[in-house]
């Protein structure tokens, strides 16, 4: 029986991250197989769902350089593992099981807009290393493939794309008015899901939505779901410098089980990000039949395909028209919906988490040879 051990240091309780969602989807695919599953974390972790097959193990966290070259590779040896998956660009390098990577994006090397000679050439330094001494590495997309393979010199036959699961639970629901209540949602509202960071590009956002037509603003709320403290409050002041702030909701973290129905309920999903490793929101919108729009940058076209209205992200005015036209045209929001729908589909967890699956038995059973993905 395969003994697969998982970096679970995502999974915080509370926090809802991309790389959390991958790394569940893929416990519950080998939970589903039989296998046997040890996800390895600190005194923060929290799996939040129980799996057969899935024990949670807390090692002393102390220096994370320590946990992850020291303290890991040791327990890997006393759990006899067969093979280590890492949700990151890290691994143990000297690890007594194969290790596969999956390398999202690269922004922990460069973040967009900032320039730091020494942290980025030292970050790209480690980086390559890591790489180069995994067994195999997983990118969510071609665009991310491409990134790793000029950025840190990696064969291409080293790299197979796999996508991000999609999970079961995203399907059309009905959005009840005790979850309207709860998140203080008091009109038709445009959804954006995520982080507020700079690279999400939600300034342009709010001034797209302060474009549109007098009728359309009063009508619609704009809800932008995540919880961010950082860059939160300047996103409250240009909200009040345009005059937003009754219009624009808030709402922090979204729980799991109600963010299906948040997407289900929606008048259209944006996602207007600069860059994007892969872009799941407005897959899991797809998923519950919303409409979509979506920047043309970045990972973003290859995930949504024709499925979404794509637009440049630095162009508020683009935005702003693609907005007004599924507002304002109900015929071109059912065909988004019904394309979303069908586009959804190609992500099921079958699809993707068990290609992550076979990858990682190849691995295990030392069948797995560098290869171009088709």
């Amino acid at each position: 029986m395969i003994r697969l051990g998982v970096d679970g240091r995502e999974l915080v309780t509370d926090a809802r991250t991309g790389i959390g969602r991958y790394v569940i989807e893929v416990l519950r695919a080998a939970s589903q197989e039989g296998w046997h599953c040890t996800v390895y974390g600190d005194r923060s972790t929290s799996l939040g769902v129980m799996l057969p097959g899935v024990t949670l193990r807390i090692l002393d966290r102390r220096w994370t350089q320590w946990w992850d070259q020291i303290i890991l590779p040791r327990q890997l040896a006393q759990d006899r593992t067969s093979v280590f998956l890492s949700p990151y660009y890290k691994g143990p390098l000297l690890a007594p099981c194969p290790v596969v990577l999956t390398i999202h994006d690269l922004f922990f090397i460069t973040y967009l807009g900032q320039r730091r000679l020494f942290h980025d050439g030292l970050m790209a330094r480690l980086a390559r290393l890591y790489a180069t001494r995994a067994t195999a590495i997983i990118a969510d997309s071609e665009y991310s493939k491409q990134a790793i393979v000029a950025r840190l010199g990696i064969s291409p036959e080293k790299i197979t794309v796999i996508s991000v699961p999609l999970g079961n639970e995203f399907h059309e629901t009905h959005l009840t008015d005790e979850v309207k209540l709860r998140y203080g949602m008091t009109a038709p509202y445009i959804l954006y899901v995520g982080n507020f960071r700079p690279h999400k590009n939600l300034p342009r956002l709010l001034q797209a939505f302060s474009r549109l037509g007098e009728s359309l603003r009063n009508r619609f709320q704009l809800v932008l779901a995540g919880c961010n403290q950082q860059h939160r409050p300047g996103l409250h002041e240009l909200a009040r410098t345009l005059g937003l702030t009754n219009r624009i909701l808030f709402p922090g973290q979204i729980a799991d089980p109600d963010l299906p129905a948040l997407y289900s309920g929606c008048a259209l999903f944006v996602l207007p990000s600069l860059e994007e490793g892969f872009g799941l929101p407005a897959l899991e919108a797809m998923a519950c039949g919303a409409p979509v729009i979506a920047a043309n940058r970045a990972a973003i076209p290859e995930v949504v395909g024709k499925a979404a209205i794509l637009f440049d992200p630095d162009d508020v005015a683009a935005m702003t028209k693609a907005m007004t036209d599924v507002l304002t045209q109900p015929e071109l929001g059912t065909t988004l919906r019904r394309q979303g729908l069908m586009r959804a589909k190609e992500f099921s967890p079958n699809r993707t988490a068990g290609r992550v699956l076979t990858l990682l038995q190849e691995v295990s059973e030392g069948r797995h040879q560098t290869r171009r993905t088709p």
